[in-house]
């Protein structure tokens, strides 16, 4: 089989077919007899039938086939061919791989292969198919499947690119010629190993004459030296790639660097103007704010930044200036009072200097500026200023009232020296110990004082101007009280005396001290003695131990508690002031029982039982206030059991017409609107309907005639009594009715007779059609009764009064 493209080297490739296939007809090796050795048959008359394979006589090469293929007819590819086609059509030949029937496709006959489709390399470089030949009468393979590649050969379809354009970049301003920037790289989608369809050439068209480009790697360097970023600080550089090797007819892209050209300190600071004049008031305070000054910078960020100093003596005596970082202003504070009258003027050098500096641009010249400030001092009627800041006095107590402590002065720092006046705040302070003279400033004492109750007394002294009594000053006194001994001595009772039974003559049972309120400067000196002119005491001593403390000691064996369990032991205690004081105190000793070594073992009175029990004072007084309250609270419960109201009306039987005087007057003709009497008339109907007292409704006639006739023992079920007790209990808490009692009416019966009403109010007529025969079997308190209805007489209605 060979293989034919329409390139020119297919002359070459039909002359290699050629030669390798005469190469293998004349030349065999023992490898090839030993492959026909392997493919006999044994016939079977015992005769083998050598299979000679078919040497391939092809060698497979790539076909190649152009990209972007233009035109109404296929793009002829190549041609497949076997050594067993003859030309008469009895070779098939199959195409199969990628594209292959839609692509691809071949001519069965003749092996010819075309493209279908207009091809992009950069979409697909190369295809894989496989190629056979089958015998068409038979569908024998004449040819095994053999695998080859079409490669699509490339055109310069494809412009460069900036996939990340459009880019940004910075340099230092005043950079040297020659500084780099940025590097662009352009992509091309062309074959990179075929022509010069991707080789790409840079250049710069927008950005001339700052910047350049390097043709072949696209770095981007400066091409002026010193641009200054104050003149100008943004540049837009347009860089252009151009591929076929900058040749005509390459494609070309481009792209935007959008090139910042950074600060750097080439610029000194300059103050706007060289004097300045600034008005500062003698009652500036100290450490505040009294002006500002400002330098300019062109620079930015740290390269504009500026310290300030004050570089003349004078004026970095009294004042000081610090940088604004925010302004970079430069704030003058007063480092010292300003008093107008001794200096009216000051004079300040002050320079500027830039913090960071750039030593490359050192030869720019110095990085710095100066200034003069001159600052005028000025007059302010000042408050007066007192000689010291504070001042301390002493003086004795008990010293007389009205001596004199110490005295304060002050004066005008004004040039008008105006009198001064003095005065103590007594609101910071209750206790008026002292008073000043309001012209000398003398301060004396107004009551008398005693260092053990008040050691020190701090006081504030105002002071005034007569001229401008507005302006005040004020300063602290300190008193301080001295002491005087005027206080006796005590012994100090904090731990009681323990005598043991089994003391021994000699003993000492107890080391006293004594205690002084007084304030002694070289420490407080006591003696003890026990008293002079009593009798001796036989059973305790005393000796002074010299170091202001005093022994107890025991005269004699043996003490007894039962027999007196109590002693007591006068002592009389020195100071060492002058004049020196003494005081008699009165000890107490306790005799107790006591181990070998002295030690106590118990020693209680009566008083000590009931902490023994754990009960103190306080919780017995608890306890017995609990038990008071209980008992009080019992007696109150009964007396309100006992002094409970009878009911109003005993019995329910007991329904009758009563009378009860009051000594009070009446209410008049209010008394009247005390009580509903329809409700008595009609109870069944009180919580329904509210009606009108001089009109009777004919619903409760209707009621009351049917109640008369059909069913009279329905009336028992309004109890007439409880209404009553019900109405009397609500005129009772009424608050807003009448505070008297009234006698009021009600056009009702009672319902207590088991027989019902015989009353005609609630009839619809006079007279009655109801057989009152049954009258006779009630007794004779009805007989009048009975005798009247029969006879058909008329019965006049009856009211009932009822007395509230």
């Amino acid at each position: 089989m060979r293989i034919s493209t329409t390139s020119c080297l297919c002359h070459i490739l039909v002359c290699l077919c050629f030669i390798q296939r005469c190469y293998g007809a004349s030349h065999h090796n023992p490898a090839d007899k030993v492959t026909i050795a392997k493919n006999q048959t044994k016939l079977a008359n015992g005769e083998t039938e050598v299979h000679h394979r078919p040497k391939r006589g092809w060698i497979w090469n790539q076909f190649f086939v152009l990209e972007e293929h233009i035109g109404p007819d296929t793009q002829y590819v190549g041609k497949l061919h076997s050594n067993s086609d003859k030309g008469d059509g009895s070779v098939r030949y199959i195409l199969s791989g990628e594209g292959a029937g839609s692509i691809f496709i071949i001519n069965e006959v003749t092996g010819d292969i075309h493209a279908t489709e207009s091809l992009d390399r950069e979409r697909k470089a190369h295809y894989i198919l496989h190629a056979q030949a089958f015998d068409r009468n038979t569908e024998k393979p004449l040819e095994p499947k053999s695998e080859f590649i079409i490669k699509v050969q490339d055109i310069n379809d494809n412009a460069p690119t900036f996939p990340d354009g459009p880019f940004v970049a910075a340099v230092p301003e005043m950079s040297g010629v020659g500084t780099s920037v940025y590097q662009v790289t352009a992509t091309d989608a062309d074959d990179p190993t075929y022509g010069n369809s991707a080789r790409v050439v840079y250049s710069i068209l927008q950005g001339q004459p700052y910047f350049s480009v390097d043709p072949k790697t696209g770095v981007i360097r400066t091409a002026l030296a010193n641009m200054d970023r104050e003149a100008r600080e943004h540049y837009a550089v347009v860089i252009q790639a151009k591929d076929m090797a900058g040749s005509v007819g390459g494609l070309s892209g481009s792209t935007t660097i959008n090139i910042t050209l950074t600060d750097v300190n080439d610029n000194p600071p300059k103050f706007p103007q060289k004097n300045y004049q600034l008005y500062v008031p003698e009652s500036a305070q100290v450490g505040k704010p009294v002006g500002k000054i400002k330098a300019n910078d062109e620079d930015l960020g740290v390269n504009a930044e500026i310290k300030y100093s004050i570089i003349n003596s004078e004026g970095a005596a009294m004042f000081s200036i610090n940088t604004d970082r925010d302004t970079r202003e430069g704030i003058i504070s007063l480092k010292k009072p300003l008093n107008y009258e001794r200096k009216k003027t000051y004079t300040l050098q002050i320079e500027g200097v830039n913090s960071h500096l750039e030593p490359l641009l050192s030869y720019l010249g110095p990085f710095k500026d100066t200034a003069t400030l001159k600052i005028t001092v000025g007059d302010v009627d000042e408050p007066p200023v007192f000689s010291m800041d504070y001042y301390i006095m002493d003086v004795y107590e008990n010293a007389r009232i009205g001596r004199e402590v110490g005295a304060v002065t002050a004066r005008d720092p004004d040039s008008k020296n105006s009198h001064v006046r003095y005065f103590i705040d007594h609101s910071e302070h209750s206790d008026n110990y002292f008073n000043i003279d309001m012209d000398s400033g003398v301060i004396k004492t107004t009551q008398s004082l005693d260092r053990e109750d008040k050691p020190w007394h701090n006081i504030t002294v105002i002071a005034s101007e007569v001229d401008n009594p507005s302006l005040l000053s004020h300063v602290p006194v300190t008193v301080q009280v001295l002491d005087v001994n005027d206080n006796p001595p005590e012994i100090n009772k904090d731990k009681e005396v323990i005598v043991c039974e089994n003391s021994r003559p000699g003993q000492v049972i107890q080391t006293m001290t004594a205690v002084d309120k007084d304030d002694f400067a070289n420490g407080q000196r006591f003696s003890f003695s026990l008293p002079s002119g009593i009798p001796v005491n036989p059973n305790f001593t005393l000796k002074d131990n010299e170091d202001n403390t005093a022994s107890i000691i025991t005269r004699r064996r043996q003490f007894s508690r039962l027999v007196q369990e109590l002693y007591e032991l006068p002592i009389v205690v020195w100071d060492g002031g002058e004049p020196a004081l003494s005081g008699t105190s009165t000890l107490t000793l306790r005799v107790c029982p006591c181990q070998r070594k002295g030690r106590v073992q118990t020693c209680q009175d009566e008083r000590g039982l009931l902490s023994s029990a754990g009960l103190s004072t306080g919780a017995l007084i608890a306890i017995l206030l609990c038990i008071v309250i209980l008992l009080a609270i019992v007696v109150l419960f009964i007396t309100l059991r006992r002094s409970k109201k009878e009911p109003l009306i005993i019995s329910e039987e007991d329904v009758r017409e009563n009378v009860v005087t009051y000594d009070d007057e009446g209410g008049g003709e209010e008394d009247t609107e005390a009580f509903d009497i329809i409700t008595l008339r009609n109870p069944a109907a009180a919580e329904e309907l509210k009606f009108r007292r001089d009109i009777r409704p004919e619903a409760a006639q209707q009621r009351g005639k049917n109640r008369g006739r059909h069913s009279p023992p329905e009336l028992n079920q309004v109890d007439v009594q409880e209404f009553i007790k019900q109405r009397l209990v609500e005129s009772d808490m009424d608050t807003s009715g009448p505070p008297y009692d009234s006698l009021q009416t009600y056009a009702y019966e009672g319902q207590m007779s088991p027989t019902g009403s015989i009353s005609s109010l609630d009839s619809p007529g006079t007279h009655s059609e109801q057989d009152y025969n049954y009258l006779d079997d009630w007794g004779p308190e009805f007989q009048k009764l009975a005798e009247l209805y029969g006879e058909d007489t008329d019965v006049a209605e009856s009211d009932v009064t009822v007395a509230t």
